[in-house]
């Protein structure tokens, strides 16, 4: 039996539980245990298992050797398995299911998830003050958003444990997901959205996969309160990133993104924050890779959230000592750094239009153990990064144009260096909201904010790199003018010293 065989039987016997993350309490529940909670204090829980206790060797317990033999073990499997016709390794999440709480004998509960892009962005990079940057496109999962990562594992979960209805509170790209795979599993669907206020897009998705919509009074923080209630009764299985087996499918997304990398760490990974699963699934994976020796440092992790909609960064804006793994600089017995929902968000980047995540522990363990930060940027800042992702011939939903904006403002800062390595990770397709693009381009997007008063006030955004359509006449002479304007109005904007794409 080759060592590669003995490495996937050791590592599939180990044992795994779910772990509750508050340090005070730790208790732990077998996987079976339909909890999204821990049962003890509530805390949040952690799908846990000692990937790196002993080696195929059998050599000595935590040795430098025995990891660098199991990293180097693990990155020959995955590397074989992208070759195979096997359907899991067919999956850019099963592929890695070494680090998955699933056994071989599972019913997996796949559409070909994962397999997403990663762009080089020499435009975007120019934008942010970077010689270079990459961009992991989770958008062009099958359902057009990195859910769907974890929602293969939620729901093959949810098949484990027979349950016959799945739920989800959503702003949009969960409804679409979760929608589908249930349609794949045969399971009974139901989703909750705040009405109107999630695209068309993403509303047409779960209408088209057979969900039940329930359209709530309210915004997603409202739904997910609700959702939560209704998940107290067993019928029904809740697969938001509460839920932690979300979380180890999105985790893979570290894995996928550092082997089309060579496995060569980038020196800083950014994420959009917004219900922060992404984050916390993120910072888990490269924990878990740096803990087996598959990489042998980790990348700084940052998240940036839209400004009218940042509880997270409004909790490290105090500040806390950045650019070292905190566990150096910070006491987890202090509650120095605790989150204050905010009670009605405002941003036109509806997927991370969330006032109250429920993953902010996570992603803080997340972030502080890899020395990253957290930052806010503006609606205008969201709006022209986007165009400018556009530009590169990539486009995102509105929500993932916040790395690129947050990006620019951490260059102009001094924490990205503009020569080291960087990789920001796109959550959804441009079509996911063509609708915002179009007012863009148009010249016609507006934002909303609260007054002091309560009042709700409108803010027209800049179309600084605008492309609006030309409507002329069915003439050849009319298409040549038109095109000549268009290259006028081009140069005459770079002789102003106006920000021009070509």
């Amino acid at each position: 039996m080759n060592t590669t065989t003995v490495l996937e039987d050791e590592i599939a016997a180990a044992p795994a539980v779910q772990r509750c993350i508050e340090p005070s309490c730790g208790a732990c529940y077998e996987l079976a245990a339909r909890l999204y909670v821990c049962a003890r204090c509530g805390g949040l829980l952690d799908v846990v298992r000692d990937l790196a206790e002993k080696d195929h060797a059998g050599s000595v317990k935590g040795s430098d050797s025995v990891v660098k033999a199991t990293g180097a073990a693990l990155r020959k499997l995955w590397e074989e398995r992208l070759a195979s016709p096997d359907y899991r390794d067919r999956s850019g999440v099963w592929r890695y299911r070494e680090l998955l709480p699933f056994d071989d004998e599972t019913c997996v509960v796949s559409l070909m998830e994962g397999n997403t892009p990663i762009y080089d962005a020499p435009r975007s990079a120019g934008y942010c003050g970077l010689d270079r940057l990459k961009l992991k496109h989770q958008g062009c999962n099958p359902t057009g958003s990195f859910k769907d990562t974890g929602m293969t594992a939620a729901v093959t979960q949810a098949l484990r444990l027979k349950v016959e209805t799945v739920v989800c509170a959503s702003t949009g790209n969960t409804s679409a997901s979760l929608a589908a795979y249930a349609a794949r599993a045969d399971l009974k669907c139901a989703i909750l959205v705040p009405h109107g206020q999630i695209s068309h897009a993403k509303l047409a998705q779960s209408l088209d996969y057979g969900a039940a919509v329930l359209e709530l009074d309210g915004n997603f923080d409202d739904a997910m309160r609700v959702i939560r209630e209704l998940a107290e009764d067993e019928s029904f299985y809740l697969v938001n990133s509460i839920n932690p087996f979300r979380i180890e499918g999105q985790k893979t997304v570290a894995v996928e993104m550092l082997q089309q990398l060579a496995w060569e760490v980038p020196d800083h990974v950014v994420v959009p924050g917004g219900n922060l699963g992404n984050s916390a699934a993120l910072g888990k994976g490269l924990l878990e890779l740096y803990a087996l020796g598959v990489i042998d440092r980790l990348p700084k992790l940052t998240v940036v959230q839209a400004a009218g909609a940042a509880p997270f960064a409004q909790m490290f804006a105090g500040g806390i000592p950045f650019g070292s793994p905190a566990s150096a600089n910070y006491d987890w017995s202090l509650e120095a750094l605790q989150l204050r929902p905010i009670e009605h968000p405002q941003t036109l980047a509806s997927a991370i239009k969330i006032g109250s995540p429920v993953s902010w522990k996570k992603a803080r363990r997340a972030v502080i153990e890899t020395g990253g930060r957290v930052l806010s940027v503006s609606e205008q800042e969201i709006a022209d990064a986007k165009a400018i992702i556009g530009r590169d011939g990539i486009g995102c939903e509105p929500a993932s144009a916040t790395t690129i904006a947050g990006l620019k403002v951490l260059v102009a800062e001094g924490f990205v260096g503009a020569g080291e390595n960087v990789v920001a990770v796109l959550t959804g397709h441009v079509m996911k909201d063509a609708d915002y693009a179009i007012n863009y381009h148009r010249g016609t997007l507006v934002s909303h904010s609260l007054a002091p008063d309560g009042s709700a006030e409108e803010q027209h955004l800049d179309s600084t790199f605008a492309n609006p359509p030309a409507r002329i006449k069915a003439t050849r002479k009319a298409i040549v003018d038109q095109l000549a304007r268009r290259a006028e109005d081009s140069s005459g904007q770079a002789g102003r010293g106006r920000p021009v794409l070509t």
